[in-house]
């Protein structure tokens, strides 16, 4: 964890940051639906969406992205780790990081079948406020907001 380097997300970076979404949700045990798009979709999305319309960083260890976060006004949007780079701690210090940037809260969405993730927010200080059946999710799947901070919705 010690050589791991974060900076923002770069043109040149987002096939390689799509494809650290992708490993993450298809790992072995993950506990996410699967993905609806497909791998080029979701580098399309990183490209032309995430990249001009959010804040996204990259962490990076020996020159290789091995985690992408991405905050969408106050919400933090995406946090992936790649699957032989996850309990190094590298997504704690990327939600640090995101709470330093927003001091005064932040939301999130996760699916209620991610019970690591709940438990991955519980421990930096999120709480769950509510739960869904997933309609409003691309994957229809049920799905928990989590508040950190000051956020309106606590």
């Amino acid at each position: 964890m010690d050589d791991v380097w974060i900076r923002p997300l770069e043109p040149y970076d987002t096939d390689e940051a799509a494809d650290v979404w992708w490993a993450a949700r298809h790992a072995e045990g993950a506990q996410l639906p699967p993905a609806i798009h497909s791998i080029q979709e979701v580098r399309t999305w990183f490209a032309e969406v995430l990249l001009p319309d959010a804040q996204s960083w990259v962490a990076l260890d020996d020159g290789r992205i091995v985690a992408v976060l991405t905050l969408d006004g106050d919400d933090l949007d995406q946090l992936y780790v790649v699957p032989d780079a996850a309990g190094q701690g590298i997504g704690s210090t990327l939600v640090e990081l995101a709470k330093d940037l927003r001091p005064g809260g932040l939301a999130l969405w996760t699916f209620q079948s991610n019970e690591r993730a709940q438990k991955f927010y519980r421990r930096h200080g999120f709480a769950e406020v509510r739960r869904t059946d997933g309609a409003g999710n691309e994957e229809k799947s049920p799905d928990v907001r989590m508040v950190w901070g000051g956020h309106p919705e606590r």
